[in-house]
């Protein structure tokens, strides 16, 4: 071995004494993690998501949903006097200005401001969202149909009702009020089939709060905000959508925040972590079980053969 060799190997290990693996770790900040929001405007709560998290040595980022649209990027969370702001751009909001948030920990809640594009300040308060118990071994119960192929037993509309039943389908001829059910469930199976005219939208939430999004897509690359994906976060591994017009089917279970699909006996999404409620959800009580609901509020959409088979604890 020769003299340069043992001074660059020496060099080597002695870089590798003397940089210890905690150097690269990240020291927890309390305000990390994933929070069920509430936001207060005009006297109504709306339901929201927010998470913070390392990146690097010191840098907090994260993500933010809102009452509408997809998961937004938080570039950098800053922190001064025991209280923290970030700043995002407006998304689906007719404006200019960014959204301003200001924000403290108090106990294991958050809670702060919100300098929206109107002008206006809101209030909002955050709970950590809980950690959702998972099922090695599902035991499962009884198949239920939801829709009964006669009329809308069991469903309520969120709004005046354009939903109509012809021929054993649930169809929504136009755009208007989503659609509920009256029951709810925590973990479960379901199959539901849908079909809808060329360009047409509509999604299929799980407990009222993550949304399975429908959309045309054939021919289009997989994405999170196109058909079979988890609205904003999850992204189908291919796109497997047929033409419109065509019936359609998804077969999703979801066990605690664990989501698999099968759309049209692929499977697109397996096993992954719903990381939090999606924009439109009803409430963002994470913890505890919810309905279904359909969106009508897009464009027109069908539905039929609606079953949902539950898990037994």
């Amino acid at each position: 071995m020769n003299r340069k060799f043992k001074i660059l190997l020496g060099a080597f290990g002695l870089m590798f004494v003397t940089i210890s693996p905690n150097t690269y770790a990240q020291d927890a900040n309390p305000i990390e993690g994933r929070w069920d929001m509430v936001i207060t405007q005009n006297g109504e709560e709306k339901p929201s998501w927010l998470e913070i998290r390392h990146s690097g040595y010191s840098t907090l980022v994260g993500r933010f949903v809102y009452l509408n649209g997809s998961a937004r990027p938080i570039s950098e969370v800053k922190e001064k006097d025991g209280k923290f702001n970030f700043s995002i751009p407006p998304q689906w909001e007719q404006a200019k200005t960014n959204l301003e948030f200001e924000g403290k920990l108090e106990g294991d809640q958050l809670s702060g401001t919100l300098l929206y594009t109107d002008g206006k300040t809101y209030n909002w308060v955050a709970s950590r969202a809980p950690n959702l118990p998972y099922t090695d071994n599902p035991k499962w119960g009884k198949p239920i149909k939801l829709f009964n192929n006669r009329n809308l037993d069991g469903w309520k509309a969120l709004g005046d009702n354009q939903w109509v039943v012809e021929s054993g389908v649930l169809k929504s001829p136009k755009s208007g009020a989503n659609l509920v059910t009256d029951d709810t469930f925590m973990d479960f199976k379901l199959h539901i089939e849908f079909r809808y005219p060329k360009g047409s939208n509509s999604g299929i939430y799980l407990r009222g709060r993550y949304e399975i999004q429908i959309v045309d897509s054939k021919g289009l690359e997989p994405s999170d905000i196109l058909f079979g994906g988890v609205y904003g976060f999850l992204t189908p591994n291919e796109m497997v959508a047929k033409d419109a017009d065509e019936w359609q089917s998804y077969d999703i279970t979801l066990i605690g925040n664990r989501v698999t699909i099968v759309a049209n006996g692929s499977s697109i999404i397996t096993d992954q972590i719903i990381p939090g409620i999606t924009g439109g959800a009803l409430d963002s009580n994470e913890g505890e079980s919810g309905p279904f609901l359909i969106q009508g509020d897009h464009g027109p959409i069908e539905f039929r053969n609606i079953i949902v088979t539950p898990l037994v604890k």
